[in-house]
């Protein structure tokens, strides 16, 4: 009979540990019940950025860096972004340091840069992390299909970018490497 006792009460707080957790991870306002209108972040400027101001838009999120060997392709961006920002589509810099330290500025000093030597006007962010520890929700939503119910897609350098259709689902990626006007991303935003 103790034995019984003992197996009950073992299995009652086993289900009572498993409903808690279950609880846990199923808060309204946790990343896995989020899509990204449902995220705010800072602009570099340091306000606050609703993200559900660009329901209805295609948006490529992308890590930025400006010391490093892909820091070029922000002059693809902007481009991009000139050709097709009156189309509903936008694009997002988040500076990131993740990677090889190619990211050390302020944000003070990251837009200045964009700006001086890459004439960039598309929305740039504060400075976050994309990885490690210290992710930023956003970026963990972007990266961990548990979140975004798509695919996991950690972000491996600088560049990544991040295809967000206009109802906020999560619809894709492009390796830092691919170029911004490639045929995969403007296919994405014309279709």
């Amino acid at each position: 009979m103790k034995r019984k006792t003992i197996f009950k009460s073992y299995c009652a707080k086993t289900l009572l540990a498993f409903i808690s957790m279950a609880a846990i991870y199923t808060q309204p306002g946790t990343a896995q019940n989020k899509n990204f209108h449902d995220f705010t972040v800072k602009t570099i400027e340091g306000n606050d950025l609703n993200l559900s101001t660009f329901k209805g838009k295609k948006v490529l999120v992308v890590n930025v860096a400006s010391k490093c060997g892909l820091t070029p392709q922000y002059e693809k961006l902007q481009a991009l972004y000139e050709k097709y920002k009156n189309k509903d589509f936008v694009i997002i810099g988040f500076p990131a340091n993740n990677f090889g330290a190619q990211e050390p500025g302020t944000n003070t000093e990251i837009l200045a840069f964009c700006t001086s030597t890459y004439n960039v006007t598309f929305p740039m962010m504060s400075k976050i992390s994309v990885k490690g520890d210290d992710i930023v929700p956003l970026y963990e939503w972007l990266t961990q299909k548990k979140l975004n119910g798509k695919q996991d897609a950690p972000v491996t350098w600088n560049f990544q970018k991040f295809m967000i259709g206009e109802q906020g689902n999560w619809v894709g990626f492009a390796e830092p490497k691919i170029d911004p006007l490639s045929e995969k991303i403007v296919e994405w935003i014309e279709k």
